[in-house]
């Protein structure tokens, strides 16, 4: 499988369709493999939830687009916020085990993201009511 703009456009063209504003494609192979690899296209307007991993790091590389990466306090205040941007050279965020964080689309993206399988769906106690 060759990653390039072909890749990419198909994802984001179902990501403008879906109703939530984003679609992934899974690289691995099933949901207990132990290595969960995926692109996300991101388009604004998209909402995901404050939310976190407690047994895995996440890692996100952005391939295109702009978006901000958040972290939060377990009383939902903001204490981080990075601007990804790969034409100003900020490209990814690893987000550390256990961490609250949430995103904003600033405009159409796709990102490499990859955390530690096998999938494990979010409970209620692991995302943050507003």
């Amino acid at each position: 499988m060759i990653i390039d703009d072909q890749l990419l456009d198909g994802i984001a063209a179902k990501a403008r369709q879906s109703e939530r504003l984003r679609m992934n494609y899974n690289l691995h192979a099933s949901a207990e493999s132990l290595s969960q690899r995926m692109f996300n296209a991101l388009e604004p307007g998209t909402v995901l939830a404050v939310h976190r991993h407690r047994h895995t790091s996440e890692t996100f590389i952005l391939l295109r687009g702009k978006i901000d990466v958040m972290f939060y306090d377990d009383l939902r205040h903001e204490t981080e916020r990075f601007h990804l941007d790969p034409t100003q050279g900020r490209y990814g965020v690893e987000i550390p085990a256990g961490t609250w964080h949430s995103l904003e689309v600033i405009e159409p993206a796709v990102i490499f993201e990859a955390k530690d399988g096998p999938y494990r769906p979010l409970t209620a106690d692991d995302m943050l009511a507003e």
